[in-house]
């Protein structure tokens, strides 16, 4: 959505070596976000973002003036923001949703977001045809997502997920950082460092039920002062409940708030897969 980092620009290292013409798109999805989210003050530097892409050699950047959806004259970029739709009969009605793949995880506090991304990516794709894209794996579940949808409508899309790109001290790479606190940067790192406790707790077999997994991570990012959304253990491949983390490859998935150098809270999200990434 903008406001890149080298977690973006990986992005765009792997596409060049799939396709001969790299295209990136920066637009803040109005759909992804609820009216009690962060949409006014998601970062944005476009100016940034665009010199960034042209040193790293992508050849077009499509950036949607306005809204990609269809709404009243005047009523601005956030009118499809969940919560503040205008109602008007000629607005914006149509929805892509992967219906069990949006469920859970991020689905349950935010039930608005993948209907978002589906839409907007299918959007995305229809107008630039791309033959290959490049999603980030630290949004596992949407890059799930939109590989099923991918598969589902027969769009002749492959899908490539590339690893979660981390700063020295082990923090996930992502645009909302830039909101934390010094404190909470700081405290936030218990995200990382309880994931790789998790990590080597299955490694070990010291432990290896996704509930006792699940409450040890979340009493670690609480005891640092998030507030936890999620901690849970999934199929990594499938995204299906599971009970023995080390029974196949195992996703752990955490989603927490921690506050903000400006007001409110800031959202991040992170996982880890304990044993072998699928294909």
């Amino acid at each position: 959505m903008g406001y890149l980092h080298e977690g973006h620009l990986s992005l765009i290292e792997a596409a060049k070596s799939h396709a001969d013409v790299v295209v990136a798109s920066i637009y803040v999805n109005p759909t992804q976000f609820s009216a009690d989210e962060d949409f006014d003050v998601y970062p944005r530097n476009p100016d940034s973002d665009r010199l960034q892409l042209q040193a790293a050699g992508c050849a077009a950047v499509f950036e949607p003036e306005g809204s990609l959806y269809h709404q009243v004259p005047g009523a601005g970029d956030g009118s499809n923001v969940v919560g503040r739709e205008s109602g008007h009969p000629e607005s914006h009605e149509t929805w892509v949703t992967v219906e069990r793949l949006q469920q859970g995880l991020c689905g349950v506090s935010r039930p608005h977001f993948f209907r978002g991304v589906a839409t907007v990516v299918t959007k995305l794709f229809h107008i630039v045809e791309p033959d290959v894209a490049v999603f980030g794996q630290k949004d596992y579940q949407q890059w799930r997502l939109i590989t099923r949808m991918v598969r589902d409508l027969d769009f002749p899309i492959s899908i490539i997920g590339m690893p979660i790109c981390r700063e020295n001290d082990g923090l996930a790479m992502s645009s909302r950082n830039a909101r934390l606190s010094p404190e909470s940067r700081a405290n936030a790192l218990s995200i990382s460092q309880a994931m790789a406790w998790a990590q080597q707790a299955v490694a070990q077999r010291q432990a290896t039920s996704a509930a006792a997994i699940a409450a040890e991570v979340r009493q670690r990012i609480t005891a640092a002062g998030g507030e936890v959304d999620y901690v849970q253990l999934r199929d990594a491949d499938n995204l299906h409940e599971v009970a023995d983390a080390a029974a196949q490859a195992t996703l752990l998935a955490v989603a927490a708030w921690f506050p903000a150098k400006d007001r409110g809270t800031v959202r991040l999200i992170d996982n880890m897969v304990l044993g072998q990434l699928p294909s």
